[in-house]
């Protein structure tokens, strides 16, 4: 394994995580990439949705890299996707160094953080974003998208500490930012996760998503579990917060991003 780290131009952190098997075929070592993206109500990056997840992306035979993107001050506004959307552009631009195939590369958040990874996807050419970028073409965009207990929507549902940092008072902006109103057809498949009784982002956000998704004909896997607390990340001891049941969203996810990708190990 190699250790790559870069500050993108807004001062946000890509560290990546890269397999390197053997050097007698190094075609082999291009792979399919994850960008994770941590939670933390748009306050601070949790740890926990770091290192913990991008191990599990690593051992299922991807590149895995983390996102520590900006968080302050607020209000944010646009700034975090411009991150986001720049880690992306980042890992398709420097494809060949990196060994990424450019053509799968997923993006995996959490909370406010799966907020940021849907908005990669469903907004990633704003006009803000695509001019701080100059970005061309869908370069910006994701090929896959994994949602975990995702802050979705600025309505009466949603995690309001999330969109107070992004937005304040800018009722504009709020709608803006929220993803449910802004699904469109030939959005790339996503995998969404959530349990049932979170007491942080109600799982309606998730289901508003969901349905959002079904209406524009967007495929999508979708895994409701019962219980379990915010901020579950593996779902296990390592990250404090052991949850068996749920735990089986890895497995369910590297599955689907396999058949997603057409990539296996």
């Amino acid at each position: 394994m190699q250790i790559y780290t870069h500050t993108l131009p807004s001062g946000a952190v890509l560290t990546g995580y890269l397999r390197d098997e053997t050097t007698e075929m190094p075609a082999y070592n291009t792979r399919p990439a994850v960008l994770i993206i941590p939670g933390g109500g748009y306050e601070r990056c949790s740890a926990r949705e770091t290192d913990p997840v991008a191990m599990q992306f690593l051992q299922a035979g991807y590149h895995a890299f983390t996102l520590l993107y900006t968080v302050s001050p607020t209000p944010l506004r646009w700034q975090p996707l411009i991150d986001a959307a720049g880690a992306i552009l980042h890992l398709r631009r420097n494809a060949t160094r990196l060994r990424v195939d450019p053509f799968k590369i997923a993006v995996c958040g959490f909370s406010a953080g799966g907020h940021l990874a849907g908005a990669t996807a469903i907004l990633w050419d704003a006009e803000p974003v695509r001019s701080a970028l100059g970005i061309r073409g869908e370069e910006a965009r994701p090929d896959a998208v994994i949602l975990g207990y995702p802050v979705v929507t600025s309505g009466p549902l949603g995690h309001k500490g999330s969109f107070d940092r992004l937005a304040g008072s800018d009722e504009t902006l709020r709608a803006a930012l929220s993803l449910e109103t802004h699904v469109q057809e030939d959005l790339p498949p996503f995998f969404l996760w959530q349990t049932v009784d979170d007491a942080t982002v109600p799982v309606q956000n998730t289901l508003l998503l969901a349905q959002a998704l079904t209406e524009h004909h967007v495929p999508y896997e979708l895994h409701l579990f019962p219980h379990g607390v915010h901020g579950s990340s593996i779902c296990t001891k390592d990250v404090n917060t052991p949850n068996p049941h749920a735990a089986a969203w890895v497995g369910l996810c590297t599955s689907w991003l396999a058949e997603i990708f057409q990539y296996a190990l």
